[in-house]
């Protein structure tokens, strides 16, 4: 195998192994402490495996540090709580399964068998992390993606983005100062009212639709118990329980209609209301988190004007862009550096179509 994917790797099971020692040390409850290390003690063996087989192909490995997306995921762990993380963390162990898998298959000899064990594990820890977060579903195929993290970063990246484009725009036009100053928190205003509304409204059609699922699946347990025995039955099995233990389960949960629901729901739909967010709690989130970045392009304003004030707000809008660019990178799993860039580059785009378009309309209209 080609030595660049193998440091590659190395450097990835070395990316975990720090983090889950971070978790651990941050986590206050021991049962979940001695689940991280654990996990981190695999990872490590993981990072060894890889150095030996660099090993034999006469590679020198290199000091060992840790990505900087890793450090800055432990550092949210440790400001927002692990619970935040756990999306993200399911993620990165799913794409990694992912990614052995095939290579396992593309891969012939000692470095296949090594693939195949690696992608088992990395399975295992994908599953046990959905079982630490009460996730639901095969890891590898889809984890929710909604959390209060998500919800700030977004909220923050439109507002920022939106506002600072009104703000190039209002400036390309050369109107008053204080002109500007409204047009920018009347911005603000619309801006985090407009995000704060369809945060709840995407999380009350979220509560919407678990309520009509379960609604149906209590209709159907109602009307066909035989049919809802039968599929029971089948996800029991699909658990590892043999046919007679799962018709013996099914029968004993069925006797008992509010934990058949329950565990239908579970099982056979995947949901699980409690991960359902608030909609008034989403809608505060998303709307707050928009605010504060649709302030920023027009904080300068406030304590000075003229090319002071556009400068001061260009170079704030332009380093808050990068950052939460590199902030994202926590939900995207890209590199931060290049997930920053990007965002440094919209942001760049952003203020020229601004200022084309306002100096354009003063032109036109003026």
């Amino acid at each position: 195998m080609e030595a660049d994917r193998l440091l590659e790797h190395w450097q990835d099971e070395g990316d975990f192994h720090f983090l889950y020692q971070q978790l651990a040390q941050t986590d206050k409850e021991p049962d979940r402490k001695e689940f991280f290390s654990q996990m981190a003690a695999i990872e490590r063996r993981h990072q060894n495996v890889f150095a030996e087989l660099l090993k034999e192909q006469g590679i020198p490995l290199p000091s060992f540090s840790p990505a900087l997306r890793v450090r800055l995921l432990a550092f949210t762990g440790r400001l927002f709580g692990i619970d935040a993380l756990l999306p993200s963390i399911i993620r990165a162990e799913a794409r990694e399964t992912r990614e052995y898998l095939r290579e396992s298959i593309q891969t012939e000899g000692e470095a296949g068998k090594v693939f195949r064990q690696i992608a088992h594990e990395s399975g295992e820890h994908a599953q046990e992390l959905m079982k630490l977060g009460d996730f639901t579903g095969e890891p590898w195929h889809r984890v929710s993606s909604g959390s209060f993290l998500r919800s700030v970063v977004y909220g923050f990246n439109d507002g920022l983005t939106a506002n600072f484009g009104l703000v190039m725009a209002v400036i390309g036009a050369q109107v008053d100062h204080h002109v500007l100053l409204v047009s920018g928190l009347a911005g603000m205003i619309a801006d985090s009212l407009s995000m704060g509304s369809s945060g709840y409204l995407a999380a009350k059609s979220e509560q919407e639709l678990y309520a009509n699922e379960i609604r149906m699946e209590e209709e159907e347990l109602e009307l066909m118990p035989d049919l809802e025995k039968e599929e029971l039955v089948i996800l029991y099995q699909g658990q590892g329980l043999d046919a007679a233990s799962a018709r013996q389960r099914a029968e004993a949960v069925l006797k008992n209609k509010p934990q058949a629901l329950e565990e239908m729901v579970r099982l056979e739909l995947g949901l699980n209301p409690d991960q359902a967010t608030s909609p008034l709690k989403e809608g505060w989130i998303t709307g707050t988190a928009t605010a504060v970045g649709a302030f920023l392009p027009i904080l300068p304003f406030l304590f000075s004007s003229g090319t002071v004030a556009i400068v001061n707000s260009f170079i704030l809008s332009m380093l808050s862009h990068f950052l939460v660019g590199a902030g994202r990178c926590v939900f995207t799993g890209r590199g931060l550096i290049r997930s920053g860039i990007d965002m440094f580059l919209v942001g760049l785009g952003v203020a020229v179509i601004g200022y084309f378009f306002g100096d354009m309309f003063v032109r036109l209209f003026a």
